[in-house]
């Protein structure tokens, strides 16, 4: 049975676009990193993300204000024997995930939740947690890593 520090649990967000839903809050209580895949909309919800836990954020296609030009348009996380590649939008990754040893690839852009593996590689986009767009659902994701193994929860912020 793995102990206790070979457990994490990750909270998974993207296109908030300037709106961060009280609900967030709740659904990544105990979370100890927060990562945020692109489309921000204002530095003030990074400082609240923050102040649940430490945040890992990569700039957006609507991430253009001086605040924002600062982050990173994709990072590359390691959670205990885990990386993880954030990028806003899919269809820029520049590089194979398998190869480049990422067990997990974190992205946004779609508003369309969905975790599919592929390869052994986790494809994951959280959905926007931001103003709704057309009927897709406002959502985020929690993921927990046990050793090696995957849970991931897609959360409907309003349901």
């Amino acid at each position: 049975m793995p102990s206790r520090q070979d457990s994490h649990k990750i909270g998974v967000i993207s296109d908030t676009h300037g709106l961060l839903r009280p609900a967030v809050k709740k659904a990544f209580k105990d979370v100890e990193l927060i990562i945020h895949a692109g489309d921000i909309g204002k530095p003030e919800i990074l400082e609240t993300l923050g102040k649940i836990a430490p945040v890992v954020a990569v700039r957006g296609n609507t991430d253009w204000d001086t605040w924002a030009k600062t982050l990173p348009r994709y990072e590359v996380v390691a959670i205990g024997g885990i990386l993880l590649y954030v990028i806003h939008d899919l269809s820029e990754i520049d590089l194979n995930p398998n190869a480049a040893g990422c067990r997990i690839v974190v992205s946004g852009h779609s508003h369309t939740p969905s975790a599919v593996e592929q390869n052994g590689v986790l494809f994951l986009n959280p959905g926007s947690a931001g103003p709704r767009r057309f009927t897709l659902p406002v959502s985020l994701a929690v993921v927990h890593i046990t050793g090696t193994k995957l849970d991931v929860q897609l959360i409907n912020l309003e349901g």
